[in-house]
């Protein structure tokens, strides 16, 4: 491992440690809430693009209405993997002991991401390819998109769930008129 790589690696580690006695946002509101469903390219009505920051997105914040289906081009700019994902503060919870795992075997390394272990059998018919459409995991300077429908009103956020990320602020709410 070169010098730049070992460097950007430690600091993530000592960044999500800190980070993971922080405590979650997780306010309750979100029980039984939906976050919605994937959505269809020819309903989409308006493209958000959405910029991936070492801990924090741009926007912070998006404005939706119920059945509303957006575009999300989210692109990562920091120097680290990050995800954006849709969900509840319930979901998100869930789904942080699934990223830790991904650590765990090594899926994640900091700022890269073993494709070849995403192929894992995690048991239960569960891998870690983190295909699900509300979700994007990249790598420095990649791109994808997300196409959703919001369903109804409720505690719904977008999220980087990787290890002490969330806990560190990484998190945006969807807002609805």
């Amino acid at each position: 491992m070169s010098l730049s790589k070992f460097v950007v690696a430690a600091l993530a580690m000592s960044v999500s440690l800190t980070a993971l006695g922080a405590g979650a946002h997780d306010d309750g509101h979100g029980q039984g809430a939906t976050a919605g469903k994937s959505g269809k390219v020819s309903d989409v009505g308006r493209t958000i693009n959405v910029e991936m920051h070492d801990n924090y997105y741009e926007p912070e914040s998006i404005q939706v209405k119920p059945g509303e289906t957006l575009r999300f081009v989210v692109s990562n700019k920091g120097n680290l993997v990050h995800e954006f994902n849709i969900g509840t503060p319930t979901m998100h919870e869930a789904h942080q002991k699934e990223m830790m795992m991904m650590v765990e075997h090594g899926v994640i390394q900091g700022g890269k991401l073993n494709r070849d272990m995403m192929e894992m059998d995690m048991g239960n018919g569960h891998s870690m390819k983190h295909d699900d459409p509300n979700s994007v995991l990249l790598e420095p300077g990649e791109s994808k998109e997300v196409v959703w429908t919001f369903s109804e009103k409720g505690s719904i956020e977008f999220a980087c769930n990787v290890p002490g990320h969330y806990q560190a602020g990484m998190y945006g709410d969807v807002n609805f008129e």
